[in-house]
């Protein structure tokens, strides 16, 4: 019996040895096998096999340098240099009117005649009434030189010469107010003549013919507006006034009118001053812009924006603003490299206009940057590099 257990127990020792030695040479295969799967794993992801990688196709362009316009911009109305409102000075009916409605009139242009006779007979009488008094004055100038005769003779006395060259005094006066009536009489038959007063516009008719006017009516007869040359009033921040100084005191300072959508430029100009005082509210000052308007598409009281060139920076690496990037790093961008990789570098953004960017530091000009296909790309990435020229830079709008 005791036999019996003693070999029962050898049986299942040796089971056991067993089991652990197959245990034991699963594991060591199994880490055998993974560590070759590594190794190849790690042969296919290593940079010696660059050759599997796939290269990423971008749009790349050359930094470029040159010169990089500084602009300021606003919004401005446009205001007619002069708008007059044509204004009778007589009274009296309108016969006819000689303009249409919106025509271009020039500066003394006859546009309406009012009834002239009342004052062509004003006019003859007071040429009657200078007659009369021309030969009044005659007449006490004869007697006043007999007169002094007598008074030599000491047949009158001193006191009628006296009255008598007083007389003649009294006369030439007269005379003098005689032709001011005539005169005056001449020009009130001048203003039944209603001519304009300054070239420009005409707008709607504002009275018709066969109506009577009054001298100086506030109506008036139409509106004139002066379209050529013609301004446009805008604002800028207090902050750029030293700018827009230092530009004036260069030179002329080139301005442009653009539309609402600021896409279509409308007339081309010059900045020829400003306000005397910073508006306390705002915190802004005016500007006045003046433009030939030879095509007429600035129109009064039209909203335009304004351009305004400030300053012209010169030497500046450019680059499109679709190459920058910004994280929470700060600004860079991808240059490509002569092994046909790209390199994540950090740069200074420096102004932009529309498309166009400044550099201050980081990239030099000649150097490649990556302007499309940047969301697929990291430090290193293999790329196919397909290159356009540099856009020339516009314009820096630096007053929104």
């Amino acid at each position: 019996m005791k036999k019996g257990l003693a070999a029962i127990l050898a049986l299942l020792g040796l089971a056991t040895g067993v089991a652990v030695l197959v245990l034991r040479s699963e594991r060591a295969g199994g880490a055998v096998f993974r560590s070759s799967l590594g190794a190849a794993g790690d042969r296919r992801s290593s940079p010696g096999g660059r050759a599997h990688r796939m290269a990423v196709p971008v749009l790349a362009i050359q930094a470029k340098s040159g010169d990089l316009p500084y602009y300021l911009s606003a919004i401005g109305t446009v205001t007619p240099i002069a708008t007059v409102t044509v204004q009778s000075r007589v009274a009296g009916q309108i016969m006819n009117v000689n303009f249409h409605e919106g025509q271009i009139v020039r500066q003394g242009q006859l546009l309406a005649q009012i009834d002239p006779r009342p004052y062509q007979v004003q006019l003859e009488q007071a040429r009657g009434q200078l007659l009369h008094d021309t030969a009044t004055l005659r007449n006490d100038t004869v007697n006043l030189e007999r007169d002094r005769i007598l008074s030599e003779q000491n047949v009158i006395a001193r006191q009628t010469l006296d009255t008598q060259e007083a007389t003649v005094r009294q006369d030439r006066g007269t005379l003098l107010a005689d032709k001011a009536n005539v005169d005056n009489a001449k020009l009130q038959l001048v203003y039944s003549r209603i001519t304009a007063p300054t070239s420009g516009r005409i707008g709607l008719r504002l009275v018709d013919p066969g109506n009577i006017v009054q001298a100086n009516s506030t109506q008036g007869i139409a509106v004139i507006t002066q379209l050529q040359p013609i301004t446009v009033v805008f604002s800028i921040p207090e902050d750029n006034l030293e700018l827009v100084l230092a530009a004036m005191r260069a030179g002329e300072v080139p301005a442009e009118a653009y539309d609402r959508t600021f896409h279509n430029l409308l007339a081309s100009g010059a900045l020829v001053t400003m306000d005397n005082q910073i508006d306390i509210n705002t915190g802004t000052v005016k500007l006045k812009a003046e433009f030939s308007n030879q095509a007429q598409t600035l129109f009064p009281n039209q909203f335009v924006n304004v351009r305004m060139l400030a300053q012209m920076l010169h030497d500046q690496v450019l680059i499109p603003s679709a190459a920058v990037q910004r994280s929470s790093l700060g600004t860079f961008v991808f240059v490509v490299k002569p092994d046909q990789t790209v390199e994540l570098r950090r740069v200074q953004e420096g102004l932009t206009e529309g498309d166009v960017v400044s550099v201050k530091s980081g990239l030099a000009a000649g150097e490649t940057v990556v302007a499309q296909g940047v969301d697929r790309l990291q430090q290193g990435s293999l790329v196919t590099v397909q290159t356009t020229p540099a856009k020339p830079p516009l314009a820096v709008n630096a007053a929104q």
